[in-house]
């Protein structure tokens, strides 16, 4: 929380962080190869409300927004704790984010597995 009581912005971006890694690049998902060579292209963070430290624990719903050769972008929608997912979000966010191979410091392909995981989140 910051001086104005709500949760800042730095901490914000990392709550997405937070929420994107187990949802994308644990070993059993098809994109875990992602979480060796995945690049932040792009970050969006709007804040339609405040939040709280006492709204926690934060429900983030996410989901493709984007998905093409290279690269994704996933959405997101932050509400506190327990609150309607019909409601007006907190804070609306994306990430375009771009698969890297490390060892040739370039933009990769996704692979057709991470392809096929990623499109059953395209909304």
């Amino acid at each position: 929380m910051d001086i104005f009581q709500h949760i800042n912005h730095a901490r914000m971006v990392t709550l997405l962080e937070e929420a994107r890694i187990p949802w994308l690049f644990t070993e059993d998902r098809p994109t875990a190869r992602l979480g060796q060579g995945c690049v932040l292209a792009d970050l969006r963070v709007q804040y339609k409300g405040q939040l709280r430290h006492e709204d926690s624990p934060l429900d983030v719903s996410m989901w493709v927004s984007q998905l093409r050769a290279v690269d994704f972008t996933v959405s997101y929608e932050v509400r506190a704790a327990g609150t309607d997912p019909q409601s007006r979000p907190a804070v609306v966010a994306s990430t375009q984010l771009a698969a890297f191979d490390i060892d040739t410091q370039r933009l990769r392909r996704l692979t057709t597995p991470e392809r096929d995981y990623l499109a059953q989140w395209l909304d």
